[in-house]
């Protein structure tokens, strides 16, 4: 079965067309503070979670594991608030700038990426005219 007619969406026709969605009809949505630049979490949105995620200025995603939508915050209390939204130049990844409010991650965490730094050899840009 077509995993959009399983969800149907009131996104606008206008920016459902541009999306490049994977085989589950999902693009990933990466979310970030707004005022720090800080990267947050990265959910999944279909259509009808990004036409949510527009149109009530909270983060709407869709639980791949529960196969329900879920808002940001709505059982947590840790809640993102819109404050804009953006497709990256293939439209098959969303950008959300949100104000965060507690703890982004499940865990508790401010972020999903605090617990699991890696090991990586630092790069340094060249020097100019090197």
């Amino acid at each position: 079965m077509d995993p959009m007619s399983a969800r149907p969406s009131n996104l606008d026709p206008k920016i459902a067309d541009r999306l490049k969605r994977d085989a589950d009809g999902l693009v990933p949505a990466i979310c970030q503070q707004y005022d720090t630049g800080e990267v947050l979490m990265l959910g999944w949105m279909d259509d009808e979670a990004l036409h949510r995620t527009l149109t009530t200025g909270r983060c709407t995603y869709w639980s791949r594991s529960r196969q329900e939508y879920w808002v940001k915050g709505e059982t947590s209390g840790h809640q993102q608030w819109v404050k804009s939204v953006a497709l990256d130049c293939d439209a098959d990844a969303i950008l959300v700038k949100v104000d965060q409010v507690g703890a982004a991650c499940h865990t508790g965490d401010r972020t999903c990426w605090d617990a699991d730094v890696l090991d990586a050899v630092v790069g340094e840009r060249p020097a100019e005219g090197s």
